[in-house]
């Protein structure tokens, strides 16, 4: 992952801008199958699809049962979009690799949490991320 701050302004052709998203998101029926190989496998694609559409990774971390992301993003990507990319490649990739997670009808909940951090308080919730390990 590249290093930048997390208060760095993105410039991007005619725009400027501070967008910094916290995603929190779980297996079907919350289950804590996040673990181990597929843990790893799972940040990986993760960060594939950021580097793939320049999302700038601030803070992960994978639990067994949830994942939290902080990322910097472009003002022409919209959290729908974001969250429908890695979590629709996390499920194709995940599910082809590893058959045990067969076993749920789908990997992910359809739902998801999304909030904005500005520059203010995009460094607690960045504390606060890292501070879930188990």
């Amino acid at each position: 992952m590249a290093k930048f701050s997390p208060d760095e302004y993105r410039h991007e052709g005619n725009a400027v801008s501070l967008l910094n998203y916290h995603f929190v998101f779980i297996p079907k029926r919350r289950k804590k199958v996040l673990i181990g190989s597929i843990a790893e496998r799972l940040q990986e694609i993760i960060c594939d699809v950021c580097n793939e559409n320049r999302w700038r990774i601030i803070a992960i971390e994978i639990m067994s049962d949830h994942v939290h992301l902080l990322i910097n993003v472009k003002p022409v990507d919209d959290p729908a979009t974001i969250i429908r990319k890695i979590k629709g490649r996390a499920s194709h990739h995940l599910r082809k690799e590893f058959p045990e997670l067969l076993k749920l009808p789908t990997l992910w909940t359809p739902s998801y949490f999304v909030s904005t951090a500005g520059n203010i308080c995009t460094e607690t919730v960045k504390r606060y991320i890292e501070a879930q390990r188990e």
